[in-house]
């Protein structure tokens, strides 16, 4: 058996370490995944694992060393290497010594208007959220909350980003989430299907605990700064406000989705 990886120069690192960037992303169609957690979960999904890098501190671990038999049982590259070569390829300040490169999955608008099953949609869609740990953080919201799917317009941040699929601590494998979809071809979609449309609004909104989420429904979050937009808000069927009883202006916006959702989620198990 050969010994860990001990060039940064080597192909495989300097294209895993590509992956950083968006750009090489999207090239490749790759991602990074790290942490035992996060890895756990997809090795437990039906996503496509390429490679495994772990350090030896790492493989040390029960639960790594279960994740490398599992892997070895999905014929997946497993690779050593050392903690320098470990350093210069993370994304996080305190790695855990093990990273899984898996190949993206997207899906299309349409599959998340009719979702697998029969289900009736609870569709959460992002206009404009720009910090991935926000993203992260709704998705593993939606998740919990029992959504159906997640649709993030364009002007989001990227699903597969580092930050991202940290945040989402497992969810991204667990729905179906499509990406970069211009705000027109969103309602054109959306005005063809029996979808109740709801934003979230400052003004002219019905408090969400009074609003009907119960049936088919998509749930629009807008950007941290400026909110929905206006086209969006134009085209709802209704406009959702959590109301503020103490003195704070506003919520972050996954903490908004969580309230949002889980009252969507009540009104949708009482049915």
């Amino acid at each position: 058996m050969t010994g860990p990886i001990a060039s940064p120069q080597n192909q495989l690192i300097k294209t895993i370490a590509s992956l950083k960037y968006k750009k090489h992303r999207d090239e490749l169609g790759l991602f990074a995944v790290e942490g035992v957690r996060s890895a756990e979960e997809l090795v437990a999904s039906d996503w496509q694992t390429e490679v495994c890098l772990f350090t030896e501190a790492a493989a040390s671990q029960a639960r790594v060393r279960s994740l490398l038999t599992l892997l070895a049982e999905k014929h997946c590259r497993t690779v050593p290497v050392t903690d320098a070569v470990f350093n210069r390829i993370t994304d996080t300040e305190k790695p855990q010594g093990i990273m899984l490169v898996a190949r993206q999955r997207r899906w299309g608008l349409a599959d998340l208007l009719s979702p697998s099953g029969g289900a009736s949609p609870l569709l959460v869609v992002l206009d404009g959220i720009q910090d991935p740990g926000n993203v992260g953080t709704v998705i593993r919201t939606a998740d919990a909350a029992g959504a159906t799917g997640v649709l993030l317009l364009k002007n989001c941040a990227d699903p597969f980003s580092g930050k991202t699929v940290r945040s989402t601590m497992g969810s991204l494998f667990h729905l179906p989430i499509a990406s970069d979809v211009s705000r027109d071809e969103f309602l054109s979609a959306i005005a063809l299907q029996p979808v109740n449309l709801a934003v979230t609004s400052l003004e002219a909104a019905t408090p969400y605990h009074q609003a009907d989420l119960a049936g088919a429904t998509a749930v629009v979050f807008g950007n941290e700064g400026q909110g929905v937009g206006p086209e969006l808000i134009a085209a709802a069927d209704c406009r959702l406000i959590i109301p503020l009883y103490g003195r704070a202006e506003s919520l972050n916006v996954a903490v908004a989705a969580g309230v949002v959702l889980y009252e969507a989620a009540r009104q949708r198990s009482a049915l």
